[in-house]
């Protein structure tokens, strides 16, 4: 009853016109705050986000089975969201039963006292990150569900290139700026023994958490403070504080998203040529396909509508190709890590180039390790 309730209050209260959030709001607060007055400015952006999406893939998924898997619960559901908190009545930090289908992320999600008091979010590398304050309940749900230490206890002990029955791609999943943010600190990316990998991003005091830079509702970003700082530029891609040739092509003079793009153009040719070669079947990529990594039966380099089908999923998986693709799914399923960690991610994708580079030719001359 408690929790029905929760779920019906904003509503009530857009229609009633008050606004209990306003206050807490119109200081100083994330990008937007100020414009948002009342609580029906509150839900119409929220509604404008991708929280409240509710046709949405990330909420419809499961609409067919009449229920959401308690392992996915936590992030694709409302009640799952509360379950996972505790806030619900059961133990928090665990979803004890399936979920919901049809319930977004609404406001009671993160407007409940366990909510705002949450602190702490433990990652998949079972590291719990601490101070969190406000990013807590956004760490939570954009963190993958997977980390170097998966990746190892699926390779461990392996020949590096040879093909295994027992090996598949390992998805990191979506959404997963957190696990980018904090690098090392919490292992997303898999992180090539004997390579030291920089920890968190620590930006300037103004920009340094979800909620400084992302309008919580819309979760749409602010760039006038980014222009503000980083002077010179038209587009916050065009931005870069590193002026190395990471990728190896000679120019230097676009922003740091440029440098990460090209080594991850140049990752996919090097995965593509050692499932050629070593792997001895020929591998493609879809951006949308679940599970991303398909036979290239054409030998095109692309994968068509036809190829992106789960029965031609790759097979012919070794552990070397395995590191490969994670890093290069990671770095896929976070657009914004020029912005979130651009060391991080470019020091993931040279690191997977390396280790190519063993078994395949890779031009490594070019290219700078940050």
């Amino acid at each position: 009853m408690f929790i029905a309730r929760l779920l019906l209050l904003p509503l009530a209260l857009v229609f009633a016109g008050t606004s209990p959030l306003a206050a807490q709001d119109n200081g100083a607060g994330p990008p937007g705050a100020q414009a948002l007055e009342s609580l029906s400015d509150f839900t119409e952006a929220w509604l404008r986000g991708p929280h409240a999406s509710y046709r949405s893939p990330s909420f419809t998924h499961w609409n067919e089975d009449g229920e959401i898997p308690a392992r996915c619960a936590a992030c694709h559901s409302e009640t799952g969201f509360l379950d996972w908190l505790g806030a619900d009545g059961s133990a928090p930090l665990a979803v004890d039963h399936p979920a919901t289908i049809n319930t977004v992320i609404g406001c009671a999600s993160c407007h409940v006292s366990e909510a705002e008091a949450l602190d702490a979010v433990p990652f998949p590398s079972t590291v719990t990150v601490t101070g969190l304050g406000a990013s807590a309940t956004c760490t939570l749900c954009h963190q993958g569900l997977a980390s170097t230490d998966t990746v190892v206890a699926a390779t461990d002990g392996m020949d590096p290139d040879a093909v295994s029955e027992d090996l598949s791609f390992i998805n990191v999943h979506y959404g997963i700026a957190a696990a980018v943010m904090h690098g090392a600190e919490t292992r997303g990316g898999y992180q090539y023994d004997g390579r030291s990998y920089a920890g968190r991003f620590t930006h300037v005091p103004s920009a340094n958490s979800c909620v400084a830079c992302h309008e919580p509702h819309t979760t749409e970003v602010a760039t006038e403070g980014c222009l503000a700082c980083h002077q010179g530029v038209d587009d916050i891609t065009d931005i870069r504080t590193r002026h190395a040739d990471f990728d190896g092509d000679g120019n230097a003079a676009g922003g740091i998203a440029e440098e990460i793009a090209g080594l991850h153009a140049m990752l996919y040719e090097a995965i593509r040529a050692y499932a050629g070669q070593v792997a001895g079947s020929p591998i493609g990529y879809h951006p949308d396909s679940y599970p991303y990594f398909f036979i290239d039966s054409d030998g095109d380099g692309t994968i068509g509508e036809s190829e992106a089908v789960y029965p031609n999923q790759y097979a012919n998986w070794t552990p070397r190709l395995v590191k490969a693709a994670y890093n290069y799914q990671v770095v896929a399923k976070d657009k914004g890590a020029w912005v979130h960690h651009p060391q991080y991610a470019l020091q993931l994708l040279h690191d997977s180039l390396e280790s190519l580079s063993q078994s395949v030719d890779v031009d490594m001359a070019g290219l700078t390790r940050p």
